[in-house]
């Protein structure tokens, strides 16, 4: 993305008091640590990380109790008795924060720090999906009830690659000694140091004042802020006017772009099917023989042979693997919505929600239907588990991704999964410390 543009004003993150883990009050950092909140699978990969440790970030960001407000409640006294008990606490002084993973030859480096808050007119930070209502509420009553950003979002922007500025602060704060190193389950060992010098940070201040950012992840928890902003007067927003973020610069460390897959709950494979045939030369449907892997190629080559510009879908559920595609045009052109960019009328988010979902399935938008999963494996497993339909998605190229938030068009909810993410747990924002 042109991170120059013509926003009147660019990206203004400033030093915090990072609130860490006290590493001898836990068995490990690592242990301690999750994926964001919706990355975690649940059941099974909330009940792994409550067993992992008992402190646990999973807690705070995803605690479970009877009803939301017992939840919310249940993570503020999480969070209270972990600072009363020094199991967290905060850094000395403010502080923006280098924060680097790598796991073979991936390296990934950025700078997180609390981010002036804007609104996607202003042109400063730009969305690319749109968000559903009731996560953001339960995300807003939860940072409420902790007055604590737990987790950041992950923000790219692009410099013209030379090792100035941001970079040039990041690549020697990478050569000091840590304020933390660990390896988490999934292979990739994290590096966190601080950065207080004043030369550096105005360094870095110059540098991202002329930038602009898109939001690869995170998007509920960026509408969450403004929504939390909103609630606080004008000129006395204070701590509330800025949000946790990782920036990172994607000419330096371009990111991975993956799907996200949907498990809808109460419709079984066979009765997806028999839709699909009800609908006469709706979709190509044909059975793909082989293992998961294969079955994903096979999805893979249905796009990649049409240049990127086709659909397919990807059913499982009932043991088998079921290929559609060749989505018909007529049927496209009736139940997509017209008046946005052709690029949004072609993307398979687009397709699945309006001509699948809401045409042929008649599937409403809700978690009790559905639920948005980023791991293959997991959703295919779940599915199976439960008698339901796994929809396995193909990649959004990046390009498109940035042209449509050029335009300001945002695409279908849970259309991308940019990474790698940051670990959460590892540093937090409490608004008490301004």
């Amino acid at each position: 993305m042109n991170t120059t543009g013509t926003a009147s004003k660019g990206l203004r993150l400033i030093p915090f008091r990072g609130l860490r883990y006290v590493p001898e009050r836990v068995g490990s950092l690592a242990a301690v640590t999750s994926p964001p909140y919706d990355v975690v699978v649940r059941p099974d990969g909330l009940h792994h990380l409550e067993s992992a440790d008992p402190y646990n970030i999973v807690r705070l960001i995803l605690p479970q109790a009877a009803t939301a407000a017992d939840r919310h409640r249940q993570a503020a006294g999480t969070l209270h008795r972990w600072l009363t008990e020094g199991v967290l606490a905060p850094d000395p002084e403010p502080a923006l924060y280098v924060y680097e993973q790598r796991r073979g030859d991936l390296l990934q480096r950025g700078v997180i720090g609390a981010l002036a808050l804007s609104t996607p007119a202003e042109g400063v930070v730009l969305p690319h999906e749109d968000v559903m209502p009731d996560i953001v509420e339960d995300r807003a009553a939860l940072m409420r009830a902790t007055a604590t950003n737990l987790e950041p979002l992950l923000l790219t922007y692009r410099s013209d690659g030379t090792t100035t500025g941001t970079t040039a602060v990041i690549e020697r704060t990478a050569r000091r000694t840590p304020l933390l190193s660990t390896t988490t389950e999934d292979g990739f060992s994290h590096r966190l140091w601080s950065v207080t010098d004043p030369a550096e940070l105005a360094e870095i201040e110059n540098d991202l004042a002329a930038r602009q950012a898109l939001i690869a992840d995170g998007h509920h928890r960026w509408a969450t802020y403004l929504r939390l902003r909103e609630e606080h007067p004008p000129g006395a927003a204070g701590p509330w006017a800025y949000g946790l973020v990782l920036l990172v610069d994607t000419a330096r460390h371009p990111l991975q772009v993956r799907a996200i897959h949907r498990l809808l709950h109460r419709l079984p494979v066979t009765d997806a099917l028999a839709a699909l045939k009800s609908v006469p030369g709706s979709f190509r449907v044909r059975t793909v023989d082989g293992t998961l892997g294969q079955a994903v190629e096979a999805l893979s080559e249905a796009v990649t042979t049409a240049n990127g510009t086709a659909n397919a879908f990807l059913l499982a559920g009932d043991g088998r693997f079921h290929l559609i595609d060749r989505p018909n045009a007529e049927l496209l052109a009736r139940t997509v919505p017209a008046g946005r960019p052709e690029e949004w009328r072609a993307l398979d988010a687009t397709v699945l929600h309006s001509t699948l979902l809401d045409h042929i399935w008649k599937i409403p938008d809700a978690p009790e239907h559905i639920s948005y999963i980023h791991d293959t494996e997991a959703v295919v497993e779940q599915a199976e588990r439960h008698g339901s339909t796994a929809v396995l998605l193909h990649p959004v190229r990046e390009e498109v991704v940035r042209e449509l938030a050029r335009q300001s068009v945002t695409m279908p909810r849970k259309s991308t999964s940019f990474g790698p993410k940051p670990a959460t747990g590892l540093v937090l924002r409490h608004l008490a410390d301004g």
